[in-house]
């Protein structure tokens, strides 16, 4: 856990997503898994058991906490063999695959808001791998999990070392430090001689190690204290899982057949006839929407995709609370619920489809952005949702459909990752000026690095104004700062002139 808290804090940086992120996120995940591994093999003792309290189990209450003294196994002492807290081993593996997956998006990519993304997912599936958690409610409680366990694994921590570590180690915590301490001093007396005797040495050597400055130092000591202290929770949270399958919101009275039957058949009605309209103007094309609302075909999209994404998302909630609420005891009440939540799923997935065709048709007239991509991968991801409310739906069945929200949320981020999406947006930008002779330059020099290849395909003199801001803000990156996009870019980059910019101040538009 030492080890891996120093070589996080030594290796990330805070400036730029690079490769010391990759290498903090294994280390730390190489921690967990031996505490994982030690709390399977060695069953824990005497930790918590003072600390319980003596009210209701609260949600990170310990699921099973022997004593020390033999004691006749009761329901509060007897330990469930393998808990978890959660589906089982493997759904953790599945959310830490997830989590080591999303972070090595910043040493591939260097767009830093998608790293920052990727990020707040890494942090929703690394609470979910040390949690766990099915029910919604549970995944809820799970992530206010980490810092309450923090702040109880410290006398967790100090008992550890006082009581367990020479019994089961059979050596002691001074000689583990006076170790370290040898091996630090070696190091350091050997790697000095080495780095004087050869330059490449020694850049490697200056590379690997962090900032000695005084503000590099206490950036260190922060980083070490944030790092240690998410490594510490989050080991005392895999050796003492809590217990969240009894977090589930207890199931309501159904309503009567008319309470949700009538709103829900006026709801497809209404559904109904709006998707028909869709399907005239889609299958109309411009003609028929200048002539029925003297609007542009572009106008047109931009004045109701917002408000389908917001239809998309509230039916999700109209649904849930429908199918909550539905009687289902007899075989026609299964089947009414079957019909009309099918129905209602099926128009809404028309509405997906007449939402993304408006932002393509947007997006041609007045060029791709980060936030129409953004928005139209949400658009898909719930697309993708409401596939999986319709099977949900025909089975009625569904307490596998919240793990699966989050776990095509973060398929959908990292195919965004896969996709390039600087790069995607730039190629689409410059493949609409080379047909229309339109481009907003000042929109496109303000993309990362990744946006390097594409850009270069521009004529002059739009490639040196689209380009010679991102070259003027591309950094030189160190051994832990390492980024593929930013390496691609620094290639590129060298075989274009980018001196004369004249023309180029205040943003322009071609």
């Amino acid at each position: 856990m030492t080890a891996a808290t120093v070589v996080g804090a030594s290796a990330l940086t805070m400036v730029r997503p690079g490769l010391g992120w990759l290498v903090a996120a294994l280390a730390g995940t190489a921690a967990l898994v031996t505490a994982a591994l030690n709390t399977t093999a060695t069953p824990p003792t005497n930790t918590l058991t003072a600390a319980a309290p003596s009210g209701p189990t609260s949600p990170e209450t310990v699921a099973a906490t022997p004593t020390a003294t033999p004691a006749p196994p009761t329901a509060a002492t007897t330990a469930r063999p393998g808990a978890t807290g959660a589906p089982g081993r493997a759904a953790q593996v599945v959310w830490a695959a997830a989590t080591i997956a999303l972070v090595p998006v910043g040493t591939v990519r260097a767009a830093g808001w998608l790293f920052a993304l990727c990020l707040l997912a890494a942090a929703v599936t690394g609470t979910l791998a040390v949690t766990g958690g099915r029910s919604p409610l549970g995944m809820l409680v799970a992530a206010t999990l980490p810092p309450a366990a923090t702040v109880r694994a410290l006398p967790w921590a100090v008992r550890g070392l006082r009581v367990g570590q020479p019994a089961t180690s059979g050596i002691a915590v001074g000689r583990i430090l006076t170790s370290l301490a040898l091996s630090a001093g070696l190091l350091l007396l050997f790697g000095l001689l080495f780095s004087s005797a050869d330059a490449v040495f020694e850049n490697l050597v200056t590379g690997l190690l962090p900032d000695v400055s005084s503000v590099g130092v206490l950036g260190w000591l922060a980083r070490l204290a944030l790092i240690g202290g998410a490594l510490l929770g989050g080991a005392f949270l895999v050796s003492r899982p809590p217990d969240l399958e009894g977090l589930r919101p207890t199931t309501p009275r159904p309503a009567h057949r008319l309470e949700w039957t009538l709103p829900l058949v006026l709801l497809v009605a209404l559904f109904s006839v709006f998707v028909l309209v869709q399907l005239t103007v889609l299958f109309g094309g411009a003609g028929h929407v200048l002539r029925t609302a003297g609007l542009t075909y572009a106008q047109y999209a931009r004045g109701g995709f917002w408000q389908l994404l917001a239809v998309t998302a509230l039916t999700l909630l109209v649904i849930a609370i429908a199918a909550r609420r539905a009687p289902k005891a007899t075989r026609a009440d299964r089947l009414l619920v079957r019909i009309l939540l099918g129905t209602l799923t099926g128009l809404t997935l028309v509405i997906v489809a007449s939402a993304l065709y408006r932002m393509q048709v947007y997006a041609d007239a007045y060029g791709a952005t980060r936030l129409r991509l953004v928005v139209a991968t949400i658009e898909l991801w719930l697309g993708l949702l409401f596939v999986l409310v319709g099977v949900a739906v025909v089975r009625l069945r569904a307490d596998w459909l919240p793990r699966l929200v989050i776990g095509t949320a973060v398929l959908a981020l990292l195919g965004l990752a896969l996709a390039n999406p600087d790069r995607l947006i730039a190629d689409r930008n410059v493949d609409r000026y080379l047909q229309t002779g339109r481009l907003d330059v000042t929109y496109l020099s303000g993309l990362s690095a990744d946006a390097v290849p594409a850009l270069a395909r521009l004529p002059e003199p739009m490639r040196v104004c689209a380009l010679g801001r991102i070259a003027a803000e591309l950094p030189s990156d160190g051994l832990w700062g390492t980024n593929l996009g930013r390496d691609r870019a620094r290639r590129e980059l060298s075989s274009i002139p980018l001196t004369a910019r004249a023309g180029c101040t205040g943003g322009r538009s071609w």
